[in-house]
């Protein structure tokens, strides 16, 4: 079974310069807008914004 358009994997940066990234899904239907979490940044050494890039 292929996987669905609506949730794509997106990439999330650290706001903090250190070039941290996670990688998630997120719906699109529901969330259109770029996805804003505040994660853990292990070189910043705390918790930091990280945006959805594209």
């Amino acid at each position: 079974m292929a996987r669905s358009t609506a949730r794509p994997v997106v990439k999330l940066k650290s706001t903090a310069g250190t070039g941290v990234t996670y990688v998630t899904r997120k719906n699109r239907l529901n969330d259109p807008d770029r996805l804003v979490l505040r994660k853990y940044d292990a070189v910043a050494g705390q918790h930091v914004v990280f945006r959805e890039e594209r």
